[in-house]
């Protein structure tokens, strides 16, 4: 017989450790609650200080509701389940059951411990898809919030509104997978009891008379079950147009005649065989019935879809394009829309071959603003000649337009960073990096195309501190407490002053003014900072951190924004604008996006796949400060709509912007790459076309430099440049890019996506001829290869020491032609630092090229540039390509000019591998002078 426990050994050693891990698993779970629950309380006092509480406060409520919602709901499901399971099988369990725990065996009745399992199961059950729902908050809020109003476009097979796609598909298809789990869940534990029981249910009469009971429990889960899938094959059917094909997104031809109405009839079925399978339960039936539930709904499936396979092998495939043909026509509208591509206006460009058709006498604005200084190539020089101190860097480079002195100008941009994991390794300390070293400092701004004597930018903005070469231009606030690099925490306003800029052979020292940060106020709230922010061994029992002190934390701009709006997407390149008041402040774009437009095309937007993208907000965060607003630029986009109803306090109206900041507002690249990629297709408006890809587009590709100093033939990236587009009346700021067709190297045409004024948002198509062929980017770096003078050059300064790399290749229309344009830099192996030695520009019909980019100009249209000389900007002297001297010289031997070249091309490749391009470059100029002389003696 067991021996029965009636009361705990409290004396017993083994209880005794079993109740301290008991302990101790209750302090850890206590433990990580409250480290939780600090993490929040730093979080909300972080989103005040930036004015965003209440954004705080409600993303904790909508994840809070839905975690509670999901969360009892499943609970109550799973233990309504599992109680009617249990109490299906009460006759074919026994009444006790002994196990040994510790060598004692002990006797437990079955029933009440089956009804503590089925409680902690629920509750844990219940837990995890509460955590699991939450996560997906934004979802279930989109649908709450969605705006009331229509946007106005419905989808062409079921009537229903965009908003219905956008907000309540989403939330019903997340809703359904959470039923589906559970329903699943209980059957198989259904099962799993029909199967752990089917033994005693043989044995004796009592048993036996009770036999029939436990299919009461599989039946009402069936029941359940079949309900679920016939509410997730209703869902399925608006999921037809987001479907994937091999022409074409959305739904086709046999998806709207046979599918949508054959998963009607599935539907029918599914709910005939859950109300079987609710009567068998009822009924207390056998197992046979719940067969004959499901027969009904695999029936309908298999004849939906034997004759949707004959439907499209029999009807469609033999006429495809006249049945896809408006299918078709609802993918191609409907996929510009989600885009934008309807914002897109197209004209013909003639692309005409000659210079007078360039004309440029009357496009100087477009002219004067070619940007010669590839960003790679001036972050190298930068990095040598304005990064001071190792520890600064310039992470990149931005592109930007200015008006400077009364005129509009393009001009490149970089922020000098400080990056802390540059300090010597004897600096990294906790005061340093925490109290001292806090920002970064200054920016340099230059124009595209300037150039000193000595291949250097001219620099507009430099130095530390910031100096300026243009009247009105200024920087009034040049420290830099948030940008792309500020990766750590600071602590300001402390009695530790803090590194501003080296100056001489000291250092120059500050203390933050601003009214950024968290206040640290009194000792408990400071170890509350300090443990959460992992400065527990520090800041509690530092002498230089007081209650005035300020705590800045997520000072990278990216992660700043993604905290504050998680549910939107960012832009990846950040820029930097100077305003009027010379305060610094970044700006990045911010998208809705979407994967439930309907009938539109499936693109890929970094690691997931969109078919809806809008650039409704431009976020500026202030680089001193840190404050960040957000402004809507998009009124029209619904997603953004239903999150203002959300967040009413997060958003911003544009026209509240500042003018100066609003002046530099741009086409956000990420959009621009999107849209390009997705023209290319969608350009193709006429069914016929679009079905047979007649007329495809893909981004031109050109000849760049990679990491090695490798030639790779790779898409072009967009381009910023201030131009004046065809038909345009002033020079815009634009970004531009070229297009070939598939698999070919002509170009077809071109795409400029406009940033000012009334246009912002707009993009301009320009077609060219299709009757001839237009040189695309690939053929233009050709006629460089086989240009033998050109050619040779390259190929001799590739020698020994030193390597060529090519800028990126522009190509820009000016007035009905199409101008290229190509810097081209040498770098020396013992110089990280690369010089422009070369500017190629074409036409159509013609190659020229000189050392400066007025010299090209010049050898290109002759003595139509005498204008642009005078307003080009300031440059190294022009040089011809091959020149000789203009002055006679006395006869010298053949034998004594072979020496001297010999002498000549010697300090050439000497000064070249020492990094002294210029020297170099003279000592070149003096060789091809050599070589002339010797040319031109009689043989």
């Amino acid at each position: 017989m067991p021996e029965y426990i009636d009361s705990p050994d409290y004396l017993n050693p083994k209880r005794g450790r079993r109740g301290i891990l008991i302990v101790a698993v209750i302090l850890f779970a206590l433990f990580v609650s409250l480290r939780s629950s600090l993490s929040e309380w730093v979080d909300l006092l972080w989103f005040e200080s930036l004015g965003y509480g209440s954004v705080f406060w409600k993303t904790l409520y909508l994840e809070s509701a839905v975690f509670a919602i999901a969360a009892t709901a499943t609970f109550g499901i799973l233990y309504f389940a599992f109680s009617l399971i249990r109490r299906s099988h009460v006759g074919d369990l026994p009444s006790e059951h002994a196990i040994v725990i510790a060598g004692r065996q002990i006797s437990l009745s079955v029933a009440p411990a089956l009804r503590v399992i089925s409680l902690i199961v629920s509750v844990a059950i219940a837990l995890f898809t509460g955590f699991a729902m939450a996560a997906e908050w934004p979802t279930l809020a989109l649908f709450w919030y969605a705006p009331h109003a229509s946007a106005g476009v419905t989808d062409p097979i079921f009537g229903r509104p965009l908003e219905f796609f956008l907000f309540t598909l989403p939330a019903w298809r997340l809703v359904d997978t959470w039923l589906l789990t559970l329903a699943l869940a209980t059957c198989a534990v259904a099962v799993l009891f029909l199967v752990l029981t089917s033994g005693s249910r043989t044995l004796g009469a009592r048993r036996l008379r009770l036999a029939e009971s436990p299919w009461r429990g599989l039946s009402a889960t069936a029941a359940f079950l079949l309900l679920v899938l016939a509410v997730t094959v209703y869902v399925e059917r608006f999921e037809l147009l987001l479907e994937h094909h091999t022409l074409f997104d959305g739904i086709n031809y046999t998806d709207a005649h046979v599918t949508v109405y054959g998963l009607l009839l599935v539907c029918a079925a599914l709910v005939l065989g859950a109300l079987m399978a609710a009567v068998n339960a009822a009924r207390d039936s056998r197992g046979i019935w719940i067969v004959g539930a499901a027969l009904p709904s695999v029936f309908a499936y298999v004849l939906v879809n034997v004759i949707g396979w004959y439907v499209g092998s029999f009807v469609v495939k033999p006429n495809q394009l006249v049945r896809e043909e408006p299918y078709i026509t609802h993918n191609i509208q409907m996929t510009r829309q989600a885009y934008g591509l309807d914002r897109f206006t197209q004209s013909e460009f003639p692309a005409e071959t000659t210079i007078d058709a360039a004309d440029p006498a009357h496009n100087q604005p477009t002219l004067q603003n070619i940007r010669l200084w590839d960003w790679h190539a001036l972050q190298d020089t930068l990095r040598q000649v304005q990064e001071i101190r190792t520890y600064y860097d310039f992470p990149d480079i931005d592109i930007d337009r200015y008006s400077l002195n009364g005129t509009q100008r393009e001009v490149m941009l970089a922020v000098r960073e400080l990056n802390v994991n540059k300090l010597p390794v004897s600096s990294r300390n906790w005061v340093n990096e925490k109290l001292i070293y806090t920002h970064g400092y200054g920016i340099t701004m230059n124009p595209v195309n300037g150039f000193t004597p000595e291949g250097l930018p001219n620099l507009l903005l430099s130095n530390m501190p910031v100096q300026s070469t243009v009247p009105g231009l200024k920087v009034t606030r040049p420290e830099l407490y948030f940008g792309e690099l500020a990766d750590t925490d600071v602590y300001v306003k402390t009695r530790q002053q803090e590194f501003d800029y080296p100056q001489g052979q000291g250092n120059n020292l500050t203390s933050y003014q601003g009214t950024g940060g968290i206040a640290i106020g009194g000792f408990l709230r400071r170890v509350a900072l300090a443990l959460d922010r992992g400065d527990l061994g520090t800041l509690p029992f530092s002498d230089d951190v007081t209650g005035e002190s300020r705590l800045l934390m997520h000072r990278n701009i990216r992660d700043r924004v993604a905290r504050l709006a998680p549910f939107l997407t960012f832009d990846q390149d950040p820029y930097m604008v100077v305003g009027d008041d010379g305060r610094l402040s970044w700006i990045i774009d911010a998208f809705t996006t979407s994967d439930a437009y309907p009938d539109s095309t499936h693109y890929n937007l970094g690691d997931s796949a969109v078919n809806y993208m809008r650039n409704s907000v431009k976020v500026v965060i202030d680089a001193y400060n840190g404050t960040t607003t957000f402004y809507v630029f998009d009124t029209a986009d619904p997603v953004i709509g239903a999150y203002r109803r959300m967040y009413p306090a997060l958003f911003t109206d544009a026209d509240k912007m500042p003018a100066d900041l609003r002046r530099h507002v741009r086409y956000p690249e990420a959009l621009f790459s999107l849209q390009s990629e997705v023209y290319g297709l969608y350009h193709m408006t006429r069914p016929e076309v679009f079905f047979n890809r007649e007329d495809l587009w893909t981004v031109a590709t050109q000849t760049s430099n990679d990491a090695s100093g490798q030639q790779t033939v790779q898409p072009m990236l967009p381009n910023y440049v201030l131009m004046k587009i065809p038909g345009g009346a002033s020079e815009e700021f634009v970004e531009i890019l070229p297009f070939t067709p598939a698999n070919r190297n002509n170009l077809i045409g071109w795409i400029a996506g406009r940033s000012d004024g009334d246009a912002y948002g707009t993009a301009a198509v320009y077609n060219f001829p299709k009757t001839r062929l237009i040189d695309g980017p690939q053929q233009i770096e050709a006629r460089i290869d086989q240009n033998a003078q050109l050619s040779g050059q390259l190929t001799l300064w590739n020698q020994q020491g030193s390597h060529v790399l090519r800028g990126s290749l522009l190509v820009i229309p000016s007035g009905r032609a199409l101008l290229y344009a190509e810097p081209i830099y040498l770098q020396a192996q013992q110089s990280p630092m690369p010089e422009l030695r070369l500017v190629v520009l074409a036409l159509q019909d013609k190659l020229a090229y000189g050392t400066t980019f007025q010299a090209a100009l010049a050898s290109l249209f002759g003595g139509e540039t005498s204008s642009l000389n005078a307003a080009a900007p300031a440059q190294a002297a022009p040089a011809s390509v091959a020149s000789t001297p203009s002055n006679p010289q006395p006869a010298i031997g053949t034998d004594a000019l072979i020496a001297e070249a010999a002498r000549d091309f010697d300090d050439y490749q000497r000064l070249t591998a020492a990094g002294r391009l210029g020297e170099a470059g003279q000592k070149l100029e003096a060789l091809k002078a050599v070589l002339g002389k010797l040319n031109t003696r009689p043989r």
